[in-house]
Order: structure tokens, then sequence, then C-alpha cells
């Protein structure tokens, strides 16, 4: 599943660099950071990615999946930081529904 969620935001990455022409976001691993210190995208760019990798998650796992929540947003550590940041934060929602149906 991880692997799977690594690929999901590695497209919408690279679906938002295509508008966005990012050469930060070329070459994009895990390791790429995605928003805050670092990061290689703003505010509105995060937006847009949040929205497409929404859209793409309830696609592939038939269920929603709300990345942009009070829990998401209020955390010390952003899940949004990283590539692998995000992929743990998003497993960890699918795995925590999962287990709550």
């Amino acid at each position: 599943m991880k692997d799977k969620i690594i690929g999901i935001i590695i497209q919408s990455l690279n679906s938002l660099n295509e508008e966005w022409n990012n050469p930060s976001l070329e070459h994009i691993d895990v390791n790429t950071r995605i928003y805050g210190s670092g990061g290689n995208v703003d505010s509105l760019g995060l937006v847009t990615l949040i929205t497409d990798l929404e859209e793409r998650l309830t696609s592939d796992f038939l269920r929603d999946i709300v990345l942009a929540d009070e829990k998401a947003m209020s955390q010390q550590n952003s899940p949004f930081r990283s590539v692998e940041s995000l992929s743990n934060y998003i497993e960890h929602l699918i795995q925590s529904e999962t287990r709550n149906v």
C-alpha cells in the first residue's frame, strides 16, 4: 500500500509541476520536500496538490480521504513536509478508517 500511496503523491506533484514548471520538482522521490521549511510548493500549490491528491486517493482506494482537516493542520510536524511524511500520514488515515469500519 505504501508504494501505491507514494506513486499517487508523485503523480500529483508531477501534475502540479506541469502547471507550475518548478525545476525543484523535476526529480521527485520520497525525500522531496513539499511544504514548509525548504518546501517546493507555496500555499496555493499545497491547496492544489491536496485537492488533486484527495481526488486520486478517493478513486484508487474507493473511499473519501480528507487530507486538509483540523487534525492534519494542528500537528506539530506537518504531514505535508515531504513525500515520505505525507505518505505515512495517508497510510495512517487509510488504516485507521479500515479498523473503524
